[in-house]
């Protein structure tokens, strides 16, 4: 069986190259735009493309795979949505055309809990919950609008197989360079991350998600590309996360916050550039439903083997570490020496 994984090179991209390594009637290929300059030493023997989602033609790449895995995605640069755009969708629209183009009888998709609409804190969701998105997110009207094109291809192309992944937040040691970069921007000290330095946790209305480790999102899509099974399927390990959890880790103490206020924080950061992370993170957090995960658990066989805490603490570790892999977006050192690669581009104003 021939697997080509799009967006091989990051968080869950190399996770999943691990994940296959060890399954030996696998040929796997990876594409990104920017490759590894050496194998990586979990999964050697992938075969590697280096191309542009949005613009390549993937069809000679995609003829004769049984399976296409798409993750490509950009969340950077927060300041250039008409690039994000172009990556996001219409990258993703090229890669759902030359899947069926090419004649690949699966597709498996990289959605995310930022394609449900707005929904409940006090109770789980079931994957036919609506995906219309969180209206002020570009990351989550982005990942609606994915969903849509493959309504569209599930019915005018009924014999391809289309499975949807829909994970929480996915974290681990090898992604914290990477997620410091995306998120929290140059001027996060590293040593921050570090429970007892953090006094305080805001209690934020509706603040309440759920998260992962890469492995186990991972395992999760090696399970769909093994099996015949199709439909979406919602990805979360517990507990979910609040403030009171939160405040357990950094051994600190709760304050209550308005969502305006926070908001309003973030925003003021965000223009004066000192971090890349724009409010609408903040409304896809708060606006997103808890997701019930017993259809992968009982489709699939999938347990998570950390917990949401587990990976919360091994994500801190990296990156008092300044943990990363050997790919070019999860590199430690991709940034230049002293972060010198994010600042005088503008924070948030580039893909890092």
């Amino acid at each position: 069986m021939r697997v080509v994984v799009v967006g091989a090179t990051g968080n869950v991209g190399t996770a999943l190259l691990r994940a296959l390594a060890d399954e030996s009637a696998l040929v796997v290929a990876g594409v990104a735009r920017r490759i590894p300059e050496r194998p990586l030493q979990a999964a050697p023997d992938v075969e590697w493309h280096s191309t542009d989602v949005a613009s390549s033609d993937l069809v000679p790449l995609f003829r004769g795979a049984d399976v296409v895995v798409h993750l490509a995605w950009e969340i950077q640069p927060s300041r250039n949505l008409p690039q994000l755009r172009r990556t996001n969708v219409s990258g993703s629209e090229n890669v759902f055309r030359a899947v069926v183009e090419a004649g690949v009888p699966s597709l498996i998709h990289a959605s995310s809990v930022g394609a449900y609409s707005p929904g409940p804190k006090d109770e789980r969701v079931s994957e036919d919950w609506p995906t219309d998105g969180i209206p002020t997110s570009f990351y989550s009207v982005h990942k609606a609008l994915a969903e849509r094109m493959l309504d569209r291809l599930e019915r005018e192309v009924p014999n391809v197989r289309v499975v949807r992944l829909r994970p929480g937040l996915v974290f681990s040691r090898a992604a914290a360079s990477e997620i410091r970069r995306l998120f929290l921007g140059p001027l996060f000290p590293n040593a921050l991350a570090r429970p007892r330095l953090i006094p305080i946790v805001p209690e934020i209305p509706r603040l309440v998600f759920q998260t992962l480790h890469s492995d186990d999102v991972a395992d999760a899509y090696r399970r769909a590309i093994l099996s015949d099974t199709h439909g979406a399927f919602n990805v979360a390990a517990e507990p979910v996360v609040e403030s009171a959890q939160l405040a357990q880790i950094f051994h600190a103490r709760r304050v209550p916050l308005s969502a305006s206020i926070a908001r309003a924080a973030l925003s003021v950061s965000w223009r004066l550039r000192l971090q890349p992370t724009p409010p609408s993170w903040l409304d896809l957090a708060r606006g997103v439903p808890l997701m019930d995960v017993r259809r992968i658990r009982a489709e699939l066989g999938w347990t998570p083997s950390k917990t949401s805490t587990e990976a919360m603490l091994e994500l801190l570790a990296g990156l008092r570490e300044r943990a990363g892999a050997g790919t070019p977006p999860l590199d430690p050192d991709s940034d230049g020496s002293l972060r010198g690669g994010e600042i005088p581009s503008g924070v948030g104003g580039i893909d890092p």
